[in-house]
């Protein structure tokens, strides 16, 4: 045995050191990598998945990457791409919190080794405190609604996990999966068609609400939830879609009407009021304050419609509202005039710790994915100051973004990847500017993201894993069993 211990020992130091070698006869060159995605120079938390890449290039055969902590510590991988291990990822990311990353590059190509320059991954102090996240994967359909699903997502690994898939209840249309502040007790999501609902998910239990009322003249659309869960806004509207013909748009969706109000989830009532229903106005896409005393809301003139489509620019109002009566105020204040500046907005979302509203500006509308000029803008409620977020502003679209609970972090959807589907992007914001925003980390992201054939959409945070019964889910939806909404 021991003869046997003298042969083995050295030859398995010879592979280790052999794992470790660097690419011989390597030409340095002074630039970064192209890689894909494009981590260079990004802020990160701790508690997030590797960020595997490969090179942008589909020439590069192998890569060599080396991982150094500036607090300490190293990871090295080669193969087709740089795969790195989930475990030794979040040790190495834990002894360098505050710190930052530097990765070397050696990349093969046509038997000739290239050494590029590092480059820095930095390492936030601030976690995300956050398990994960849902979304909507949906494929490029229009009028038809294919396979679509609601999943949520591990964000320190790459598992991911159906919630519901439409292909369980009859192909219909689902969407809109919101918790209130990232807490999974407590949703709402929607099932459109034939036999549609509006899912309440609250003290364990389900309900299924009647998709439409008689009194809103549409369907409960775009929810938000007052952080006492009691109450959950909502908008009605009645959707349309049309056709660009010779535009580098493809599709635009509008609303003939929409109007804004919250439903009381323990009568089952909901409680309309002429500020936020005027005849001439559309209100759309209602949130509360982290606090509950106000109700934020979109508003526009209404117009023509298909003809004058281009022409409705929404503005950013509130009103106050008190959660002991289940009322909103008597006046309503306009935060940002966004038609006096030919600019329309969308989809506000304020920070959970009361600093800010995050919102999307396009030219005019508000289902701003399909716009290409939508971007993230930033309102800062100390002091009134809006400004457009040009640190994670690209030439594509951007939209659909919500907080973190300790709102550090932001995600949001993006087409700049290749300007057809919308992927999902993280940032931070640290002392009011946001960084350099990454990709949703995928283990071979080059293969995954060229596989996918789905947009996500929706996103949004989730402190813990949801817990549901697809199955059974899907028989309540297929069933009669809805529970009549009462209006006042």
């Amino acid at each position: 045995m021991r003869n046997e211990l003298r042969y083995i020992l050295p030859l398995l130091l010879i592979l280790l050191t052999g794992c470790h070698s660097r690419p011989q006869n390597a030409v340095k060159v002074n630039q970064l990598p192209a890689i894909y995605p494009d981590y260079t120079g990004v802020t990160i938390p701790t508690d997030i998945a590797p960020l595997d890449f490969a090179m942008a290039d589909d020439e590069v055969t192998r890569m060599d990457v080396t991982v150094k902590g500036t607090k300490g510590g190293e990871l090295h991988v080669n193969g087709t791409y740089a795969d790195f291990d989930i475990d030794d990822w979040h040790q190495l990311l834990e002894k360098n919190k505050g710190g930052k990353l530097m990765i070397q590059v050696y990349a093969e190509k046509d038997g000739q080794w290239t050494a590029y320059q590092e480059f820095p991954i930095y390492v936030s102090n601030e976690p995300l405190d956050e398990w994960g996240i849902t979304y909507r994967r949906i494929p490029p359909s229009y009028q038809i609604y294919s396979k679509m699903g609601i999943y949520q997502r591990n964000l320190s690994n790459f598992d991911e996990e159906p919630l519901l898939v439409n292909t369980h209840i009859g192909g219909m249309c689902i969407n809109c999966h919101t918790p209130n502040r990232t807490n999974p007790d407590q949703y709402v999501f929607h099932a459109r068609g034939a036999n549609g609902a509006t899912i309440i998910h609250r003290q364990g239990k389900d309900e299924l609400l009647q998709a439409k009322n008689e009194f809103l003249g549409g369907s409960m659309v775009y929810p938000y939830w007052h952080p006492g869960g009691r109450y959950c806004a909502f908008s009605t509207n009645v959707t349309s879609q049309m056709f660009h013909f010779a535009n580098q748009k493809r599709i635009e969706v509008y609303d003939s009407k929409s109007d804004v109000f919250v439903y009381d989830t323990e009568t089952q009532t909901i409680l309309r009021d002429t500020l936020t229903m005027k005849l001439l106005w559309a209100e759309n896409c209602p949130v509360f304050s982290p606090d509950g005393k106000w109700l934020y809301y979109l508003t526009a003139k209404r117009q023509l419609y298909p003809t004058d489509y281009d022409q409705e620019r929404y503005n950013l109002c509130r009103v106050a509202f008190d959660e002991q009566t289940g009322k909103i105020g008597q006046q309503v204040d306009t935060l940002i005039q966004a038609d006096k500046m030919q600019k329309s907005i969308t989809w506000p979302r304020p920070s959970y710790d009361g600093k800010y509203i995050m919102y999307t500006q396009a030219n005019y509308g508000y289902f701003s994915i399909w716009h290409p000029e939508a971007d993230l803008w930033l309102l800062d409620l100390q002091t009134g100051e809006t400004r457009p977020l040009n640190e994670v502003n690209s030439k594509e679209s951007e939209s659909f973004h919500n907080w973190t609970g300790n709102s550090h972090w932001f995600l949001f959807t993006s087409r700049r990847d290749d300007g057809l589907y919308s992927r999902i992007y993280l940032s931070s914001i640290e002392n009011g500017k946001a960084t350099k925003p990454f990709m949703l980390p995928q283990q071979d992201p080059k293969h995954y993201y060229r596989d996918l054939l789905d947009s996500y959409n929706t996103p949004d945070f989730t402190n813990r894993p949801v817990k549901t019964n697809s199955r059974r889910m899907g028989i309540e939806i297929e069933s009669e069993r809805r529970i009549t909404t009462k209006t006042k």
